[in-house]
């Protein structure tokens, strides 16, 4: 899935291109991937519209709209949202072509059909329970101050399932939460309430580190995610424990041990982290 890495690295591609233009039509639209509004007030509320910002939050893509409406998009599990020339042939589950003024399309393709489309002011998609409540930013000031509530703190939920809770960090997902483990030398199998300040103080400033690494990198790239162009990302590369379940360890050379947790594999070292 893309996580935050990708989902910010797809948003600072987009932003130049698509800021201050006109949405001139939807060419196509799959309405399983809508989940609001219906499709023929979509279509009526994006067609014409002047893009006024691009951003994130979390794992989700904002495009704010001339009518202060946001067009949100999440990318689900295998979701990419690239600019494309009109000639360029279509991919199959190309779920949404959205036409440029002066050239070009944005679209969205999503083999797994994960992901979703979503349209209306921030106070409509909040109240239908459509935006979730997320947590701080990872990459915002003061982040590696940031000292988690009591409640997250005290809980006897794992390490990695709190890191995964998008209303404790916002964009942290399976691939960041064991690499931010691996180099603040913590394990994810640990339970929050046995943490110690200084340990919660090391996992928090290594997720920015790996994170801000990671958009270094352009994202990883295993199968689906691309870039907002449609290129790989080269994250992966730097990968220290996802996905290397019965590998050496990079540190110590014993090998690494794979778990499930929360429903996720889970890699770590059991000698490097404590």
């Amino acid at each position: 899935m893309p996580e935050l890495p990708e989902v910010e690295t797809i948003v600072r591609d987009l932003r130049p291109h698509l800021s201050g233009r006109r949405l001139e039509a939807v060419r196509s639209l799959n309405p399983l991937v809508l989940r609001h509004p219906e499709p023929e007030r979509f279509v009526a509320g994006v067609t014409g519209a002047e893009v006024r910002s691009v951003g994130r939050r979390g794992k989700f893509i904002r495009i704010g709209l001339e009518s202060a409406e946001l067009l949100v998009v999440h990318l689900g599990m295998s979701g990419t949202l690239t600019l494309e020339e009109p000639d360029v042939q279509v991919r199959p589950h190309t779920h949404l072509r959205l036409e440029l003024a002066g050239g070009g399309e944005l679209r969205f393709r999503d083999p797994r059909r994960f992901g979703r489309v979503l349209l209306g002011s921030e106070e409509e998609l909040e109240a239908g329970g459509l935006l979730p409540r997320l947590g701080p930013e990872p990459l915002g000031a003061g982040f590696s101050s940031w000292v988690p509530p009591e409640t997250v703190q005290s809980s006897l939920r794992t390490l990695k399932a709190v890191l995964l809770d998008q209303s404790v960090v916002a964009g942290c997902g399976n691939i960041y939460a064991d690499e931010a483990c691996f180099l603040a030398r913590v394990r994810p199998t640990r339970r929050a309430a046995g943490l110690r300040p200084r340990e919660w103080q090391r996992v928090v400033i290594a997720l920015t580190v790996v994170l801000r690494e990671a958009i270094r990198r352009r994202g990883t790239s295993f199968s689906d995610y691309r870039d907002g162009f449609g290129a790989r990302g080269e994250a992966y590369e730097s990968l220290m424990v996802y996905g290397r379940a019965g590998l050496p360890c990079v540190r110590c050379g014993s090998r690494l041990r794979g778990t499930r947790i929360a429903g996720r594999m889970t890699v770590y070292c059991a000698r490097c982290q404590r």
